[in-house]
């Protein structure tokens, strides 16, 4: 662990960084990764209640269609339609370092399925995912007055890297927070 300013501590991961099978059975959901257009409707309705900013279909479609590997789907076990959480991100290169910087772009559980770990498991799905497409850093931006938000991702290994004043529409500031991520090592992986 690395101290990062005054009070921002982060790890970076060893590969894997997997979800087990007995926590994905624990939250009681289904994961899966985006198929079809009939899942943007549930997904829009499940983010648009969560979220503060305003997203088109065009911006889901873009997400969702460049990388279905990174849209990832938490269901109901007995109905596959009725979506339970999600997470939304993409992976491209780092326009000042040439790395490989996945982004988590949207993140939401129906409040009735919360405490779950599902939030978390998704977005270990997701850093899993991206590390295997070649990822060196995850960010993302979410409020500074998101404690629940800023808790599950500190938990889970990122760190605040900066604050973005007046950075939403509402006028509130932002967190980038940001997890590095290691390359696989061959002497521990076997490869």
């Amino acid at each position: 662990q690395f101290l990062w300013g005054s009070f921002h501590f982060f790890t970076i991961m060893k590969w894997p960084h997997v979800v087990e099978k007995e926590e994905e059975e624990a939250c009681g959901v289904k994961f899966k990764t985006f198929s079809d257009e009939d899942e943007l409707e549930g997904m829009m309705k499940l983010i648009t209640a969560d979220l503060s900013e305003p997203y088109s279909i065009y911006t889901y479609r873009y997400f969702v269609y460049s990388w279905p590997q990174l849209c990832i789907l938490a269901v109901h076990p007995d109905n596959e339609k009725e979506i339970i959480g999600v997470i939304v991100c993409k992976l491209d290169k780092h326009h000042k370092k040439q790395t490989n910087r996945g982004y988590i772009a949207m993140l939401a559980v129906r409040p009735d399925f919360r405490k779950r770990k599902i939030g978390s498991v998704l977005v270990r799905k997701a850093i899993t995912a991206m590390q295997n497409d070649g990822c060196h850093e995850v960010v993302l931006e979410t409020e500074a007055c998101n404690t629940a938000a800023l808790s599950l991702y500190q938990n889970l290994g990122f760190f605040r890297d900066k604050r973005l004043r007046r950075y939403y529409l509402n006028g509130g500031d932002a967190f980038r927070l940001k997890y590095l991520l290691c390359s696989p090592d061959p002497w521990l992986t076997g490869l």
